[in-house]
Protein backbone atom coordinates (compact mmCIF):
# COMPACT_ATOMS: atom_id res chain seq x y z
CA UNK A 1 0.00 0.00 0.00
CA UNK A 2 3.00 2.06 0.50
CA UNK A 3 4.72 1.65 -2.94
CA UNK A 4 0.40 2.79 -4.48
CA UNK A 5 0.61 5.73 -2.20
CA UNK A 6 3.92 6.94 -3.43
CA UNK A 7 3.37 6.38 -7.16
CA UNK A 8 0.23 8.71 -6.52
CA UNK A 9 2.35 11.26 -5.28
CA UNK A 10 5.32 10.53 -7.41
CA UNK A 11 2.82 11.22 -10.59
CA UNK A 12 0.80 13.78 -9.09
CA UNK A 13 3.66 16.04 -8.37
CA UNK A 14 5.74 15.02 -12.01
CA UNK A 15 2.25 16.20 -13.53
CA UNK A 16 2.27 19.33 -11.40
CA UNK A 17 6.37 20.31 -12.00
CA UNK A 18 5.46 19.61 -15.68
CA UNK A 19 2.51 22.16 -16.07
CA UNK A 20 4.96 24.46 -14.61
CA UNK A 21 7.55 23.77 -16.88
CA UNK A 22 5.80 23.59 -20.02
CA UNK A 23 2.25 25.56 -19.24
CA UNK A 24 0.11 25.11 -22.44
CA UNK A 25 2.51 22.41 -23.95
CA UNK A 26 1.88 20.29 -20.73
CA UNK A 27 -1.89 20.91 -21.04
CA UNK A 28 -1.76 20.19 -24.37
CA UNK A 29 0.47 17.11 -23.74
CA UNK A 30 -1.84 15.84 -21.46
CA UNK A 31 -5.38 15.73 -23.79
CA UNK A 32 -3.13 13.79 -26.04
CA UNK A 33 -2.48 11.43 -23.36
CA UNK A 34 -6.42 10.86 -22.56
CA UNK A 35 -6.96 10.44 -25.73
CA UNK A 36 -4.16 7.73 -26.54
CA UNK A 37 -5.71 6.29 -23.45
CA UNK A 38 -9.58 6.12 -24.55
CA UNK A 39 -8.45 4.78 -28.32
CA UNK A 40 -5.85 2.20 -27.62
CA UNK A 41 -4.95 1.32 -23.23
CA UNK A 42 -8.47 1.19 -22.35
CA UNK A 43 -10.23 -0.80 -25.36
CA UNK A 44 -7.71 -3.07 -25.19
CA UNK A 45 -8.02 -3.68 -21.15
CA UNK A 46 -11.64 -3.67 -21.35
CA UNK A 47 -11.93 -6.28 -24.26
CA UNK A 48 -9.33 -9.30 -23.19
CA UNK A 49 -10.49 -8.81 -19.18
CA UNK A 50 -14.02 -8.89 -19.98
CA UNK A 51 -13.71 -11.96 -22.82
CA UNK A 52 -12.70 -13.94 -19.73
CA UNK A 53 -15.39 -12.95 -17.24
CA UNK A 54 -18.28 -14.53 -15.84
CA UNK A 55 -21.19 -13.48 -14.35
CA UNK A 56 -22.34 -16.09 -12.53
CA UNK A 57 -24.41 -15.93 -8.89
CA UNK A 58 -23.20 -12.60 -6.69
CA UNK A 59 -20.78 -11.73 -9.02
CA UNK A 60 -23.33 -10.44 -11.86
CA UNK A 61 -26.04 -9.63 -9.48
CA UNK A 62 -23.57 -7.80 -7.72
CA UNK A 63 -22.73 -5.14 -10.28
CA UNK A 64 -26.44 -4.96 -11.49
CA UNK A 65 -26.48 -4.00 -7.54
CA UNK A 66 -24.12 -0.96 -8.48
CA UNK A 67 -25.65 0.27 -11.31
CA UNK A 68 -28.40 0.81 -8.66
CA UNK A 69 -26.65 2.17 -6.29
CA UNK A 70 -25.03 4.94 -8.58
CA UNK A 71 -27.84 5.68 -9.68
CA UNK A 72 -29.32 6.56 -6.37
CA UNK A 73 -26.08 8.66 -5.73
CA UNK A 74 -26.01 10.34 -9.02
CA UNK A 75 -29.81 11.40 -7.88
CA UNK A 76 -28.70 12.37 -4.62
CA UNK A 77 -26.18 14.82 -6.01
CA UNK A 78 -27.92 16.17 -8.59
CA UNK A 79 -30.77 16.91 -5.57
CA UNK A 80 -28.00 18.53 -3.38
CA UNK A 81 -26.07 20.70 -5.81
CA UNK A 82 -29.42 22.24 -7.27
CA UNK A 83 -31.97 22.27 -4.27
CA UNK A 84 -29.49 22.79 -1.48
CA UNK A 85 -26.12 24.37 -2.77
CA UNK A 86 -27.62 26.05 -6.02
CA UNK A 87 -24.64 25.46 -7.78
CA UNK A 88 -24.74 26.44 -11.85
CA UNK A 89 -24.77 23.93 -14.47
CA UNK A 90 -21.71 23.03 -15.37
CA UNK A 91 -20.81 22.65 -11.39
CA UNK A 92 -23.61 20.48 -10.61
CA UNK A 93 -22.38 18.33 -13.91
CA UNK A 94 -19.46 18.07 -12.21
CA UNK A 95 -20.49 16.95 -8.80
CA UNK A 96 -22.84 14.54 -10.29
CA UNK A 97 -19.86 13.15 -12.20
CA UNK A 98 -17.63 13.29 -8.94
CA UNK A 99 -20.15 11.02 -7.15
CA UNK A 100 -21.00 8.24 -10.18
CA UNK A 101 -17.57 8.17 -11.70
CA UNK A 102 -15.62 6.62 -8.65
CA UNK A 103 -11.38 5.86 -9.57
CA UNK A 104 -11.76 2.22 -9.48
CA UNK A 105 -9.22 1.54 -12.50
CA UNK A 106 -5.96 3.87 -11.72
CA UNK A 107 -6.70 3.57 -7.85
CA UNK A 108 -9.22 1.20 -6.92
CA UNK A 109 -7.55 -2.12 -8.70
CA UNK A 110 -4.27 -1.40 -7.19
CA UNK A 111 -5.47 -0.73 -3.79
CA UNK A 112 -7.66 -3.71 -4.02
CA UNK A 113 -4.43 -5.72 -4.81
CA UNK A 114 -2.42 -3.90 -1.92
CA UNK A 115 -5.24 -4.43 0.81
CA UNK A 116 -7.17 -8.15 -0.05
CA UNK A 117 -4.56 -9.48 -2.19
CA UNK A 118 -3.60 -10.52 -6.16
CA UNK A 119 -6.68 -12.50 -6.29
CA UNK A 120 -8.72 -9.99 -5.68
CA UNK A 121 -7.98 -8.67 -9.70
CA UNK A 122 -10.73 -10.35 -11.55
CA UNK A 123 -13.82 -8.84 -9.82
CA UNK A 124 -12.14 -5.95 -8.81
CA UNK A 125 -11.31 -5.23 -12.66
CA UNK A 126 -14.79 -6.70 -13.47
CA UNK A 127 -16.39 -3.68 -11.44
CA UNK A 128 -13.96 -0.84 -12.97
CA UNK A 129 -14.68 -2.54 -16.41
CA UNK A 130 -18.77 -3.27 -16.27
CA UNK A 131 -19.60 -0.61 -14.12
CA UNK A 132 -17.33 2.44 -13.99
CA UNK A 133 -16.66 2.29 -17.58
CA UNK A 134 -20.15 1.69 -18.63
CA UNK A 135 -21.04 4.94 -16.61
CA UNK A 136 -18.46 6.57 -17.55
CA UNK A 137 -19.67 6.04 -21.73
CA UNK A 138 -23.37 6.77 -20.74
CA UNK A 139 -24.57 8.31 -17.92
CA UNK A 140 -21.16 10.37 -17.35
CA UNK A 141 -21.02 11.70 -21.16
CA UNK A 142 -25.01 12.20 -20.72
CA UNK A 143 -24.10 14.39 -17.80
CA UNK A 144 -22.03 15.70 -19.79
CA UNK A 145 -23.63 16.41 -22.20
CA UNK A 146 -26.04 17.48 -20.30
CA UNK A 147 -24.77 20.46 -18.17
CA UNK A 148 -21.36 21.39 -20.22
CA UNK A 149 -21.30 24.63 -21.60
CA UNK A 150 -19.70 22.54 -24.79
CA UNK A 151 -21.81 19.99 -25.64
CA UNK A 152 -22.93 21.01 -29.11
CA UNK A 153 -25.37 23.13 -30.30
CA UNK A 154 -28.29 20.39 -30.99
CA UNK A 155 -29.55 16.75 -29.71
CA UNK A 156 -28.38 15.09 -32.91
CA UNK A 157 -24.94 16.89 -32.70
CA UNK A 158 -24.68 15.24 -29.07
CA UNK A 159 -26.25 11.96 -29.98
CA UNK A 160 -23.39 11.89 -32.49
CA UNK A 161 -20.49 12.93 -30.46
CA UNK A 162 -21.58 9.93 -27.83
CA UNK A 163 -21.61 7.26 -30.26
CA UNK A 164 -18.28 7.78 -32.17
CA UNK A 165 -16.68 9.13 -28.41
CA UNK A 166 -17.35 5.68 -27.25
CA UNK A 167 -14.44 3.43 -28.10
CA UNK A 168 -14.41 1.55 -24.68
CA UNK A 169 -18.18 1.05 -24.92
CA UNK A 170 -17.90 -0.29 -27.64
CA UNK A 171 -14.61 -2.81 -27.10
CA UNK A 172 -16.99 -3.66 -23.77
CA UNK A 173 -19.87 -5.07 -26.30
CA UNK A 174 -17.02 -6.68 -28.27
CA UNK A 175 -15.81 -8.68 -25.10
CA UNK A 176 -18.96 -9.81 -23.55
CA UNK A 177 -20.52 -11.44 -27.27
CA UNK A 178 -16.25 -12.87 -27.55
CA UNK A 179 -15.87 -16.62 -27.16
CA UNK A 180 -13.09 -17.26 -24.80
CA UNK A 181 -10.55 -18.54 -27.69
CA UNK A 182 -10.40 -15.02 -28.68
CA UNK A 183 -9.20 -13.98 -25.84
CA UNK A 184 -5.82 -16.01 -25.07
CA UNK A 185 -4.98 -16.34 -21.18
CA UNK A 186 -1.53 -14.73 -21.97
CA UNK A 187 -3.04 -11.54 -23.76
CA UNK A 188 -5.71 -11.58 -20.74
CA UNK A 189 -2.68 -11.55 -18.58
CA UNK A 190 -1.38 -8.73 -20.34
CA UNK A 191 -4.10 -6.70 -20.01
CA UNK A 192 -4.45 -7.24 -16.12
CA UNK A 193 -1.11 -6.23 -16.07
CA UNK A 194 -1.34 -2.81 -17.67
CA UNK A 195 -4.62 -2.21 -15.66
CA UNK A 196 -2.93 -3.20 -12.47
CA UNK A 197 0.33 -1.04 -13.12
CA UNK A 198 0.09 1.42 -15.45
CA UNK A 199 -3.75 3.41 -15.12
CA UNK A 200 -2.47 5.01 -11.82
CA UNK A 201 0.23 6.50 -12.69
CA UNK A 202 -0.84 8.11 -16.34
CA UNK A 203 -4.03 9.25 -14.63
CA UNK A 204 -2.55 10.86 -11.67
CA UNK A 205 0.35 13.07 -13.42
CA UNK A 206 -3.03 13.73 -15.29
CA UNK A 207 -4.54 15.17 -12.40
CA UNK A 208 -1.13 16.95 -11.29
CA UNK A 209 -1.38 19.01 -14.19
CA UNK A 210 -4.74 19.76 -14.65
CA UNK A 211 -4.18 20.87 -10.51
CA UNK A 212 -2.09 23.30 -11.75
CA UNK A 213 -3.78 23.99 -14.71
CA UNK A 214 -6.59 24.99 -12.30
CA UNK A 215 -4.74 26.72 -10.00
CA UNK A 216 -6.17 30.23 -8.60
CA UNK A 217 -3.56 33.43 -8.70
CA UNK A 218 -0.89 31.18 -10.01
CA UNK A 219 -0.43 29.44 -6.48
CA UNK A 220 -1.39 26.06 -6.30
CA UNK A 221 -2.65 24.80 -3.18
CA UNK A 222 -2.49 21.11 -2.23
CA UNK A 223 -4.99 20.11 -0.82
CA UNK A 224 -7.40 22.54 -2.32
CA UNK A 225 -9.13 24.39 -0.75
CA UNK A 226 -12.82 22.48 1.25
CA UNK A 227 -15.06 23.94 -0.57
CA UNK A 228 -19.36 22.75 0.06
CA UNK A 229 -19.68 20.85 -3.15
CA UNK A 230 -16.20 19.27 -2.47
CA UNK A 231 -17.28 17.81 1.08
CA UNK A 232 -21.02 16.91 -0.56
CA UNK A 233 -18.69 14.83 -3.51
CA UNK A 234 -16.96 13.47 -0.81
CA UNK A 235 -19.58 12.48 1.88
CA UNK A 236 -21.88 11.39 -1.74
CA UNK A 237 -19.10 9.48 -2.89
CA UNK A 238 -17.17 7.68 -0.08
CA UNK A 239 -19.87 7.42 2.32
CA UNK A 240 -23.21 7.32 0.45
CA UNK A 241 -22.18 5.00 -2.29
CA UNK A 242 -20.61 2.31 -0.17
CA UNK A 243 -23.62 2.57 1.94
CA UNK A 244 -25.94 1.94 -0.52
CA UNK A 245 -24.43 -1.18 -1.69
CA UNK A 246 -24.07 -3.07 1.65
CA UNK A 247 -27.63 -2.65 2.19
CA UNK A 248 -28.67 -3.76 -1.11
CA UNK A 249 -26.15 -6.33 -0.83
CA UNK A 250 -27.78 -7.49 3.15
CA UNK A 251 -31.47 -7.81 1.17
CA UNK A 252 -30.35 -9.98 -2.51
CA UNK A 253 -27.38 -11.23 -2.38
CA UNK A 254 -23.36 -11.47 -0.86
CA UNK A 255 -21.43 -9.49 -3.18
CA UNK A 256 -17.11 -9.98 -3.39
CA UNK A 257 -15.47 -8.14 -1.08
CA UNK A 258 -13.64 -6.37 -4.31
CA UNK A 259 -16.74 -4.96 -5.21
CA UNK A 260 -17.13 -2.87 -1.30
CA UNK A 261 -13.56 -1.45 -1.73
CA UNK A 262 -15.09 -0.15 -5.24
CA UNK A 263 -18.01 1.01 -4.11
CA UNK A 264 -16.11 3.43 -1.69
CA UNK A 265 -13.32 4.38 -4.13
CA UNK A 266 -12.98 8.58 -4.50
CA UNK A 267 -13.82 10.45 -7.60
CA UNK A 268 -12.39 9.17 -10.72
CA UNK A 269 -10.09 10.76 -12.85
CA UNK A 270 -12.17 10.44 -15.70
CA UNK A 271 -14.26 13.45 -14.12
CA UNK A 272 -11.02 15.69 -15.71
CA UNK A 273 -12.60 14.22 -19.30
CA UNK A 274 -15.53 14.55 -19.34
CA UNK A 275 -15.52 17.97 -18.08
CA UNK A 276 -12.43 18.55 -20.64
CA UNK A 277 -14.75 17.28 -23.45
CA UNK A 278 -18.19 18.88 -22.35
CA UNK A 279 -17.27 22.10 -20.20
CA UNK A 280 -17.97 21.45 -16.56
CA UNK A 281 -16.09 23.04 -13.49
CA UNK A 282 -12.97 21.23 -13.67
CA UNK A 283 -12.14 22.89 -10.65
CA UNK A 284 -14.44 21.50 -8.43
CA UNK A 285 -13.92 18.03 -10.04
CA UNK A 286 -10.20 18.24 -9.64
CA UNK A 287 -10.60 19.40 -5.93
CA UNK A 288 -13.37 16.31 -5.54
CA UNK A 289 -10.56 14.39 -6.90
CA UNK A 290 -7.60 15.60 -4.49
CA UNK A 291 -9.72 15.55 -1.40
CA UNK A 292 -10.97 12.16 -1.93
CA UNK A 293 -8.37 10.61 -2.97
CA UNK A 294 -5.86 12.07 0.02
CA UNK A 295 -8.57 10.49 2.27
CA UNK A 296 -8.73 7.30 0.43
CA UNK A 297 -4.72 6.80 0.83
CA UNK A 298 -4.39 7.92 4.23
CA UNK A 299 -7.29 5.17 5.41
CA UNK A 300 -5.79 2.32 3.03
CA UNK A 301 -1.93 3.43 4.65
CA UNK A 302 -3.59 3.12 8.31
CA UNK A 303 -5.58 0.08 7.63
CA UNK A 304 -2.26 -1.42 6.46
CA UNK A 305 -0.10 -0.52 9.18
CA UNK A 306 -2.69 -1.98 11.60
CA UNK A 307 -2.52 -5.04 9.67
CA UNK A 308 -6.54 -4.90 8.81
Amino acid sequence: MTLVALAILASTAIGVGVEQRFRAGAIAFSRKLIDTMVWTLLPFIAFFVVARLHLGGGVGIGLALGFVELAAVGTLAYVVGTRVLHLPRPSVGALILAVILANTGYLGIPLNAALLGHGTLAPAIAWDTIVSQVMLYTAGFAVGAAFGTEAGENPRERMKAFVTRNPVLWALIAGLLAPDALAPQAVVDVAKALAAYTLLPIGFFILGVNLMGEREGGVLRFPPPLTAPIGAAIVLRMVVAPALLVGLSAITVGVPDAYLVQAAMPAGINCLVVGHLYGLDLRLAAGAIAWSTTIAVVAAVALTALGV
